[in-house]
């Protein structure tokens, strides 16, 4: 039986686009804002920090969203941005997004997972 991608996820032929993938060890981000506390306040801007902290297990989603800054940071190949120049954003349904301060934000399609142990994130950029 052949699967079909769903219509969302297929590109135009003869798009353009540049990937960026990245995994974090859940445990090395705690261990990292517990022993300098400021890291949190360098890398996620105020609204994820807020989301993180309610929910159940915050290290997981702080590594995700760290994660997938990364990925970003990569898909776009831009050497200027900081991390928390990158946010990570939330549909009302749920699906991850992406905004850039101070920018026009570049169409990024992004997919995040973690589990017990890590974080990781993929970031398509499809340029126009």
């Amino acid at each position: 039986m052949r699967s079909r991608a769903p219509t969302s996820a297929r590109l135009p032929v003869g798009e353009a686009c540049e990937l960026g993938l990245d995994i974090v060890e859940i445990a090395r981000v705690r261990r990292v804002a517990k022993k300098a506390p400021r890291f949190l306040t360098r890398v996620f801007t105020p609204e994820e920090t807020a989301y993180c902290r309610t929910q159940a297990n915050p290290w997981q989603h702080f590594a995700v969203r760290f994660a997938a800054k990364e990925a970003v940071w990569k898909a776009l190949g831009r050497l200027d941005l900081t991390l928390k120049d990158i946010s990570v954003s939330r549909t009302p349904r749920g699906k991850p997004g992406v905004l850039i301060k101070g920018r026009k934000t570049p169409e990024v399609r992004l997919s995040l997972s973690h589990c017990e142990a890590y974080a990781a994130a993929v970031a398509l950029h499809v340029k126009a």
